[in-house]
C-alpha cells in the first residue's frame, strides 16, 4: 500500500506543481486574450488570439487590453475585454484632425501601424447625450456636456487615464466616444514575439 500510495504521489505532484505555476503566471505574469472584430486591423485580426503581460510598464504606442465595463455605457458585459492601442498618456495634450493626423504634445505622430485608407475621419460622431459633432473633442467626449463650439481642440488627458483607439479608425469604439480608460482598468500590454509577422506593429513604442 505504501509503495502505491509513494507511486500515486509521486505521478500527481509534478502535475499538482504544473497547474500551481500555472495559474500563478496567469494570474499575475500573463492573460491570454481573444480578439472579439476588427477594430485593430491590420494589425490583429478578429479571432486572433493574443497574449498580455500584466507586469508591463504602459508606454504610448503600445497595445493595451482592459476591461470596458463602467467605460462604454453601451456596454453590458460585466466581463467585457477590450484590444486598443494607447494613444495619450496621463498628462499628455492631444490633438486629432479631420485629415486623421495626431499630434501629442504639440509633437506630429507617425502613425505607421496605420493604412492610408483608416487614417482618415469622416461624418459626424454621436455623444452618449444625442449630439452630433463633426470631428472630436477630448474633453467634449469624455464629459458629455455641450461646452465645446468648436471641434477638434487640444486637451489633456487627466492623471490615472490613458486614452485608447482602434487602429482601424472607422469602425472602432474607443474613447473618442466615451472618454479615458483608468490605469485600474487596465489589464496587461499585448506582446507579440519577434517572429511574428506583425510583431513590430504590436510591439512598437512611441
Amino acid at each position: 500500500m505504501a509503495v502505491k500510495l509513494k507511486l500515486i504521489a509521486h505521478l500527481l505532484l509534478p502535475i499538482v506543481a504544473g497547474l500551481i505555476i500555472a495559474f500563478f503566471i496567469r494570474e499575475y505574469w500573463f492573460t491570454v486574450v481573444h480578439v472579439d472584430g476588427k477594430s485593430m486591423t491590420p494589425t490583429l485580426q478578429d479571432n486572433e488570439r493574443v497574449i498580455a503581460v500584466k507586469t508591463a510598464s504602459v508606454h504610448t504606442g503600445e497595445i493595451v487590453i482592459f476591461k470596458a465595463y463602467g467605460l462604454n455605457p453601451q456596454e453590458k458585459d460585466h466581463n467585457a475585454v477590450y484590444v486598443k492601442r494607447i494613444i495619450g498618456q496621463p498628462g499628455d495634450a492631444i490633438h486629432y484632425t479631420k485629415t486623421g493626423q495626431l499630434y501629442v504634445n504639440h509633437h506630429r505622430i507617425a502613425q505607421s501601424y496605420l493604412k492610408n485608407h483608416f487614417q482618415q475621419t469622416t461624418g459626424s460622431l454621436v455623444t452618449n447625450d444625442h449630439h452630433h459633432l463633426m470631428g472630436w473633442s477630448l474633453t467634449r467626449l469624455s464629459s458629455s456636456q455641450v461646452a465645446w463650439k468648436t471641434a477638434l481642440k487640444h486637451n489633456r488627458v487627466p492623471q490615472g487615464d490613458y486614452f485608447v483607439m482602434g487602429d482601424h479608425r472607422s469602425v472602432s469604439n474607443d474613447s473618442r466616444y466615451w472618454g479615458f480608460v483608468p490605469k485600474s482598468h487596465i489589464i496587461g500590454v499585448v506582446k507579440a514575439w519577434p517572429w511574428q509577422p506583425n510583431a513590430a506593429l504590436i510591439n512598437q513604442v512611441n
